[in-house]
């Protein structure tokens, strides 16, 4: 059978309808998108040792002979095992199979195999469990470097790596998109060679070419994007001219003194918004940094201009809270505020959307309902956009639009998760950022603790000590239900992966019957997750039990206690977030992250959190732990994915691309030349998320 690009995955051997919809979860549906499907990690299995020589606990290959047929038994209800004996010259090996029935038939006495995995010393004995295997007269997966790929639930390695050698001879296929002269200029391989060697690398010098062309083609698009998406932004029409305010009115509103950082922010934003050009400025700062208060600066400065200013949350129970805060501040100052959610009662919408017409409200807090047809604002100047990755371009433009004629509205982007600010460069490379690096004095501190499983009793019991005292806790979980989570690189499938449901039974049930429990997840309907989050805000709930969905979460004082069950699950930036949640009353606060793992390098990275609560060093370590493409989960800001580049140890690629591509548009700044056409063609669909700016 011919492969091309085009070839749906489901006609590949070994692909039936059932793997090929697994498949389709990770965005694999053809031949093009698997060779595009970049391994994560090496195996180097080209030495092979005898079974004396093997070094142990770590993975390596052995060569040896089945000394025996394969012995299968059943030792329990879902639980088989296939035992055999392979010998060579200096000893003999032992192995156990777990479930794997198929290895009985697999394994013929007399014939030689190459076994990868971990050697073990069983007293006297040496021992392998669930080694990958291969006949030494045909190596396929020993012998070489071997691709590690991301996987999905039910999908192995081995089966991705088979399917990635079946599409390799399609990689000649791939037009060349970079210009000959940046690739002479900047010494990069050729793409069939970078594609070819990124999956199965002839050896090292080869996977370090492949990888450098690869990540330079990375960096170098996206910058041609982000500098065509800077000068789009620069042709627009003008944007709303404010006048200029004394900022000292607006500071004898704050019921506190701003920090350094919040002084400097808002004097950005008021150098911005009364400029005439229109503000694009994503604000970072960590949990509890003041970043509201900066936004109600913002809005104060609009509607002292006679303009609107519209704040969208990712949630009813924040918007609320934003709305209420935002009163409070800012009525005194004769400002308008107002509020719009779905679950509003339809007079009461109504009302608020004439209001908002009639320009009788001048700060509006609402959720998606602020871009629902039937919403029109008289002279809306200002766009506040609260954890801008859970919105995304999309939603952004569409309340730009709902601007009007006059002029494009300014954007304020609030962003809580700290990015360093290489990544932030990148990734929002399209807006101004601004850092609120300091915590307003009086932050309660938060103690974090590193806990494994043999001290879960006592846990339980200070969880329940803290319910005593009149406190309040979250208890987080990876899952919504059993059996919905992959296994992690390493570790296998994890067999106690605690799932938000069946532990706030169990909870309920055997642990805390006297206590009152709630649940949270992203499967709940909107109005049952409203209610959940409000039960907890009022205190009728003493124990939260919650997926991340409370990552974005309000604020409840009395939170004392976070509980991160199988926290090596997540990544340190989103724990960093998940801890956040608690520390905002004036009560000693702890969060408590439980591990099983077995992974020095998990426990280690939990430790990191553990030794810092500096959001922006947690960012550092989780963006060299996990690379940018997973910095933040399912990322909608409509800004491509970077797959191969890494921005800590690729700086100077980095830069080097960037040159490039400056150069290249110097040249040819609408890259109209032919020979440049495939680069804007490339542009275009790698920012195809990204509304109204490549026609």
């Amino acid at each position: 059978m011919s492969i091309t690009r085009s070839t749906p995955l489901t006609q590949l051997p070994g692909v039936g309808e059932a793997r090929g919809k697994k498949l389709e979860r990770s965005g694999l549906v053809s031949a093009g998108d698997l060779l595009g499907w970049y391994p994560r990690g090496y195996e180097d299995r080209r030495q092979i040792h005898t079974i004396r020589e093997a070094p142990l606990d770590c993975r390596t290959c052995v060569a040896a002979m089945a000394a025996e047929h394969p012995r299968r038994s059943r030792i329990r209800k879902g639980l088989e095992l296939v035992q055999v004996k392979v010998v060579d010259h200096t000893g003999a090996l032992h192995l156990t199979f777990f479930n794997q029935g198929y290895v009985e038939r697999a394994i013929k006495a007399g014939e030689e195999y190459i076994f990868f995995g971990a050697v073990e010393e069983q007293g006297r004995r040496r021992a392998m469990v669930n080694p990958i295997f291969e006949r030494a007269d045909k190596q396929s997966f020993t012998g070489c470097i071997m691709p590690v790929y991301r996987l999905t639930a039910g999908i192995s390695n081995h089966l991705l790596a088979s399917l990635a050698r079946q599409v390799l001879p399609c990689a000649g296929e791939l037009p060349e998109t970079l210009p000959q002269q940046i690739r002479q200029a900047h010494q990069l391989a050729g793409a069939e060679f970078a594609l070819k060697n990124i999956h199965f690398p002839e050896n090292e010098e080869a996977l370090s070419l492949a990888r450098r062309r690869l990540a330079f083609e990375e960096l170098f698009y996206l910058a041609v994007g982000l500098s065509c998406l800077k000068d789009r932004r620069a042709q627009r029409a003008a944007g709303w001219a404010l006048p200029l305010r004394p900022k000292e009115e607006f500071l004898a509103l704050l019921p506190f003194s701003p920090t350094q950082a919040q002084n400097r922010v808002m004097d950005q934003i008021s150098a911005d918004l009364t400029s005439g050009r229109p503000m694009d400025r994503l604000v970072q700062g960590d949990v509890g940094s003041g970043k509201t208060a900066v936004a109600a600066f913002a809005g104060w400065l609009c509607a002292k201009g006679g303009t609107q200013t519209a704040l969208m949350a990712p949630t009813e129970v924040l918007a609320e809270q934003h709305f209420r805060s935002l009163s409070a501040l800012l009525s005194p100052a004769g400002v308008r505020v107002g509020l719009l959610t779905g679950s509003m009662a339809a007079g009461e919408k109504k009302k608020v959307r004439a209001a908002l017409a009639a320009g009788e409200i001048d700060f509006i807090v609402g959720t998606h309902a602020l871009i629902s047809d039937g919403v029109a604002f008289a002279r809306l100047a200002l766009i506040v956009a609260d954890e801008q990755h859970r919105f995304g371009v999309a939603q952004r433009a569409a309340l730009a639009a709902k601007g009007g004629a006059d002029a494009p509205p300014h954007v304020l982007v609030m962003s809580a998760t700290p990015i360093p600010r290489t990544l932030a460069l990148i990734v929002y490379g399209d807006l101004d950022v601004s850092i609120i690096d300091q915590l307003p004095p009086g932050r309660t501190p938060i103690s974090t603790y590193v806990v494994r499983e043999d001290k879960r009793q006592r846990m339980y019991g200070f969880v329940r000590k803290q319910a005593e005292e009149g406190r309040q806790v979250y208890i987080i979980c990876p899952a919504v239900e059993e059996g919905l989570e992959e296994a992690l690189p390493g570790e296998g499938p994890s067999l106690d992966l605690k799932a938000v449901k069946t532990y706030a039974e169990k909870l309920q049930r055997e642990v805390f019957p006297d206590l009152r429990l709630g649940i949270l997840h992203g499967k709940m309907k909107p109005k049952e997750k409203e209610e959940a989050m409000s039960a907890f805000s009022s205190g009728q709930t003493q124990v939260l039990v919650a997926t991340t969905v409370v990552e974005v979460g309000v604020d409840v004082p009395n939170a004392s206690l976070i509980v991160i069950e199988n926290a090596e699950r997540f990544g340190l930036s989103q724990l960093h977030q998940l801890r956040g949640r608690v520390g905002r009353g004036q009560h000693p606060s702890h969060c408590v992250l439980i591990t099983a793992t077995r992974s020095r390098e998990a426990m280690e990275r939990l430790h990191v959190l553990a030794s810092t609560t500096d959001g922006f060093q947690i960012a550092e370590e989780d963006l060299k732990a996990r690379g940018p493409g997973d910095f933040f989960g399912d990322r909608q800001h409509g800004l491509p994915q970077m797959k191969l580049a890494d921005l800590t140890g690729d700086m100077r690629l980095l830069t080097e691309a960037q040159e490039a591509a400056r150069e290249l548009l110097d040249r040819d700044p609408h890259l109209s030349q032919p020979e440049d056409r495939p680069v804007w063609e490339r542009v275009r669909r790698l920012f195809a998320d990204t509304p109204d700016i490549f026609n």
